[in-house]
């Protein structure tokens, strides 16, 4: 497995090249930090750069590989073409990888299924310790990636796959909300902008929706690749 060290001045522009350099949205990486770095006395003396060491996440490879070279007894039995799939079909397919990746990772935790006309939301009975979640939802996300992955093969209708333990999602949408209030208040008041790395775009989504309706802020996505950067600014009208 490849491992790299990676330096930069702070840790999310370390996390931030660490996912140029994979190629890959940050949550299929293993993230350990090394250093948080320091700028130093006046920001001039004695800085120390950020450092942290990135690999692909095991259980996205180890996953990965197993649905390449599933028998008869894989989570992906069943496999119809997408114009016999109605909308059940999808969402039991889904539940039944998701059942599958549990299998895997020896987790005997129950999952029922949600449906929207928008998204399928399968949602796992934990324990409550976070063992799901992993730091920053980060085994959460990569687990939803790994169904997404394996049932877009034989499509899913246009719906988005929700994988969600203990309310974790509806907690962070919370939270995100919280955090846009906050710091839409910050640049009207301050008439300066605010930026936010490494969210992903279901993040940045919420920030948009949040600050949308007042005029006299503007929100703005920067950068390339999945992890944007989105900026809040000051309104030119206002």
């Amino acid at each position: 497995m490849k491992i790299m060290e990676i330096e930069e001045k702070t840790i999310d522009d370390a996390i931030e090249k660490a996912c140029r350099e994979f190629n890959v949205p940050r949550e299929k990486l293993k993230i350990e930090i090394i250093s948080e770095g320091s700028s130093g006395f006046l920001g001039l003396v004695g800085s120390k750069k950020a450092c942290i060491k990135a690999s692909i996440m095991s259980i996205d490879a180890e996953l990965d590989t197993s649905f390449e070279k599933s028998d008869s007894r894989s989570v992906l039995q069943y496999a119809p073409t997408v114009e016999d799939e109605s909308d059940e079909t999808v969402t039991m397919r889904a539940k039944s990888v998701l059942e599958g990746i549990l299998a895997r990772m020896n987790l005997d935790f129950p999952v029922t299924a949600e449906e929207t006309p928008e998204a399928i939301t399968l949602n796992i009975k934990g324990t409550g310790n976070g063992l799901l979640i992993g730091k920053k939802g980060q085994t959460l996300d990569a687990i939803q990636y790994i169904v997404n992955r394996a049932s877009s093969r034989y499509g899913r209708g246009g719906k988005r796959i929700i994988i969600d333990t203990e309310e974790y999602r509806k907690r962070k949408e919370e939270s995100l909300i919280a955090l846009a209030e906050k710091l839409g208040q910050k640049v009207k008041k301050t008439n300066k902008s605010v930026t936010l790395s490494n969210l992903n775009a279901h993040d940045r989504r919420i920030i948009h929706l949040t600050l949308q309706a007042d005029r006299s802020l503007t929100t703005r996505s920067r950068g390339e690749g999945t992890y944007r950067k989105i900026i809040i600014l000051p309104s030119k009208s206002a």
